[in-house]
């Protein structure tokens, strides 16, 4: 039987405990790095966003001037711009002077052209809507028919485009019930609904200005929604700046192959498609 002396013991300690301390280093390093680097990306990303603002634009209101759903978009205007984004307010007044919306017609009013350029070149969309009858206004369901001008986009409909929604009525049924049958509208836009939505009953809460609310956890589920929505268009800017495909080029090389749907020729020679048919 061999027995090891004390001193090669000792050395043998000794030579494991230095090994669990390189060990214990390289961790704290790796970790560290890992810090940087994600330092790094974030500084990189803020440069990116404020080389280019994102514009948001903002769609609701209803026929009456100054009204509750327009005050309430306003607010969350207010809060993207600033998180950094530019914004554009199309409210009841604009939305009433918008005809019907007729697909089989060529022609376009200028007010039309101007809402189908605004949301054309937007990052992201605000939607705010009365409820009525449990269901979006026919003002603002008219303005949002009107964005099937651009189905034959590179971005068609609101495809690459975060879109926060707001909804107003007089009671929580009905501010419940339109507020997931807005998303569900911008679902079909190929839109991407911001991850919170906000419900307001007009019953309890007061928009006495344009600048003042009477709950200030409604102010701030405004706010919530307005970041986000900027929050979302940068980050989809950074992602297309980088070169970094979108979701929507796969989806779209996946839809090439699938059956067509059916289509009709327009006057114009374009193709006439059913409504938000996707």
């Amino acid at each position: 039987m061999t027995l090891q002396s004390p001193v090669r013991r000792g050395r043998s300690i000794h030579g494991r405990a230095r090994a669990l301390l390189a060990l214990h280093e390289f961790c704290i390093n790796r970790a560290a790095n890992r810090t940087v680097n994600r330092n790094r990306r974030s500084i990189s990303l803020s440069r990116s966003d404020h080389s280019r603002p994102p514009l948001i634009v903002g769609i609701g209101g209803t026929t009456r001037a100054a009204s509750s759903t327009e005050r309430a978009l306003a607010f969350a205007l207010r809060a993207a711009e600033a998180a950094g984004a530019h914004t554009r307010l199309f409210g009841g007044t604009f939305l009433h002077s918008l005809p019907h919306y007729a697909p089989e017609q060529p022609a376009r009013t200028d007010e039309q052209r101007e809402l189908i350029e605004a949301v054309r070149r937007a990052d992201a969309v605000i939607i705010a809507t009365p409820g009525y009858h449990g269901g979006v206004s026919g003002l603002v369901k008219n303005a949002l028919d009107t964005l099937e001008e651009l189905r034959a986009d590179e971005r068609p409909y609101l495809d690459g485009r975060a879109v926060g929604c707001i909804v107003t009525a007089y009671g929580w049924q009905a501010a419940g019930s339109v507020l997931t049958s807005l998303r569900s509208i911008v679902h079909a836009l190929r839109g991407w609904p911001t991850p919170f939505g906000a419900g307001i009953n007009t019953l309890e809460t007061r928009f006495d200005s344009v600048d003042s609310c009477s709950d200030p956890k409604v102010i701030e589920q405004l706010a919530t929604v307005g970041q986000q929505a900027a929050q979302f268009a940068l980050a989809f800017n950074a992602q297309r700046a980088h070169g970094a495909p979108a979701a929507s080029n796969h989806l779209t090389a996946n839809r090439s192959s699938a059956p067509s749907t059916p289509t009709s020729i327009a006057a114009d020679g374009r193709s006439a498609r059913v409504l938000h048919a996707v």
